[in-house]
């Protein structure tokens, strides 16, 4: 009866280095699910980062006099807020769609992404010594290119929970 009992003991304590096991794979695989959540919320962020990216860029194309005329060019995005004009009835001119699109991006910029900075400098007319003004209303290329960089806060990812936020930077230089 003497041996059952230390059998019976032996047991629980087999039982207890399990349980101490996998406990700890248990917290190792918390601190994987924190890493891959942080590591999916930046992926988001730069896909936001991109469509904003090409979406201003379109803009920017849909407007070429707008562009070179210098409209557009800006190191202080995102803009200060305002009535969105230019949406309906009477046309507007290149200079009024410009400032409509930079308030729009500028919004939509707020919304997307946390403590957004951007720049837009376009080179063209001055830069090269290209005048485009009798291309206007043809389709690009017309000699110049267009550099816009856009910042934002990102929680730095890493072995520690409480780091703090890192400024990414996407730049791109494009021909709208």
């Amino acid at each position: 009866m003497h041996v059952w009992s230390r059998q019976r003991g032996v047991s629980l304590i087999e039982v207890m280095m399990a349980v101490l096991i996998f406990s700890i794979g248990l917290i190792g695989l918390a601190g994987l699910m924190v890493m891959a959540t942080r590591s999916n919320h930046a992926a988001y962020l730069r896909t936001q980062v991109t469509f904003l990216a090409n979406s201003m860029a379109n803009r920017m194309s849909a407007n070429p006099t707008g562009v070179w005329n210098g409209n557009y060019n800006s190191g202080t995005y995102p803009v200060a807020a305002g009535v969105v004009g230019c949406a309906y009835g009477a046309a507007c001119s290149p200079a009024d769609l410009a400032t409509h699109d930079q308030r729009l991006w500028s919004n939509q910029l707020r919304v997307f992404l946390p403590n957004p900075a951007a720049t837009i400098n376009c080179a063209g007319v001055g830069a090269v010594g290209f005048d485009p003004s009798g291309q206007l209303n043809r389709r690009p290329p017309y000699g110049g290119t267009c550099n816009m960089t856009i910042s934002w806060s990102e929680r730095a990812a890493g072995d520690k929970m409480h780091r703090d936020n890192v400024t990414q930077t996407f730049a791109w230089e494009f021909q709208p």
